[in-house]
C-alpha cells in the first residue's frame, strides 16, 4: 500500500529541516519549514512511478514550493526510474523524484526545483493552515477509503471527549475549540446531542467514537491538553 511509502519519506524530509503531515487537502505528504517565510513542500505517493503520480504533481505545484514525487524502486530496475525521458520530464517540470526501496531508504533521483510560479495562494494558505491547525500527525499519507482525521474532526473528538463525564454548556468547551458552540449545533458527526437549552451531551454514536478511535482519542486528548495551556499563559 502506499501508506507503507510515508514513513520513509516522512523521516527523509524530517531530516531535511519539514515539520511533516500526512494527508492534507488530498495531498499525502506536507512538509512546512520553520523558516520565515514557510516553505510548503508536496509529496504524492506511489507503489511505483508513473503518469498518474507526474499529473497529480502538476496539479500540486499551483500552490506548492517545491513538489516531491514518491515510489519503489525496482528491485531489477526495470522500472520508471531508470527511464531517462521519465525523469527529463520530471526536471523539465521542476518536480522532485525520491525513490523508496524495500528496506525503507530513500535517495533522491532527480531534485526539486521551482520553475512555475504559484497561481493558487488561497489553496495554499488552506493548506499551511490545516497543517498547523492538526495536533500531532493522525493520518498517514497515502491513505484511501478511510475517514481522514483534519483538524476539525479532532476538535469534535476532543469536544466528545470531554462530554464522557457528563452534559456541558458550549462555553465549557472553549478553551478545547473556540468555535464549540457551532460545532455543537451543527453536529456534523451526529456525536452530540441537545439535552437543553444551551446544553449538550454525547450521543450514542459519540460514545462509540471516544470509545473507538483510540489513537485519534489519544491526539484529541492532546489538543484538549494544549489548548487549556494556551488559554493559561
Amino acid at each position: 500500500m502506499e501508506t507503507s511509502l510515508y514513513l520513509p519519506v516522512k523521516r527523509f524530509l524530517e531530516t531535511c529541516g519539514y515539520s511533516v503531515k500526512g494527508e492534507i487537502g488530498g495531498c499525502d505528504v506536507i512538509g512546512l519549514s520553520e523558516g520565515d517565510p514557510t516553505v510548503m513542500v508536496v509529496c504524492e505517493l506511489k507503489l511505483s512511478f508513473n503518469l498518474e503520480l507526474i499529473l497529480q504533481a502538476v496539479d500540486r505545484a499551483s500552490s506548492a514550493d517545491e513538489v516531491w514525487i514518491a515510489a519503489r524502486v525496482s528491485a531489477k530496475g526495470r522500472g520508471r526510474e531508470a527511464d531517462k525521458r521519465y525523469r527529463d520530464l520530471c526536471r523539465r517540470l521542476g518536480i522532485g523524484m525520491l525513490g523508496v526501496s524495500d528496506k525503507g531508504e530513500v535517495s533522491i533521483l532527480v531534485s526539486s526545483v521551482s520553475p512555475m510560479p504559484r497561481t493558487n495562494p488561497k489553496r495554499r494558505t488552506k493548506l499551511i493552515k490545516e497543517h498547523r491547525k492538526r495536533q500531532g500527525d493522525p493520518a498517514l499519507g497515502g491513505s484511501t477509503k478511510v475517514p481522514i482525521m483534519t483538524a476539525y474532526r479532532q476538535q469534535a473528538l476532543a469536544c466528545a471527549a470531554a462530554l464522557v463525564d457528563g452534559p456541558l454548556r458550549p462555553r465549557d468547551l472553549k478553551a478545547i475549540t473556540p468555535k464549540a458552540g457551532a460545532m455543537l449545533r451543527d453536529n456534523y458527526y451526529g456525536w452530540f446531542e441537545k439535552i437543553d437549552k444551551g446544553v449538550y451531551g454525547l450521543s450514542g454514536d459519540g460514545a462509540k467514537a471516544v470509545e473507538t478511535l483510540v489513537p485519534a482519542k489519544v491526539e484529541a486528548e492532546s489538543f484538549a491538553e494544549s489548548a487549556l495551556q494556551e488559554k493559561n499563559l
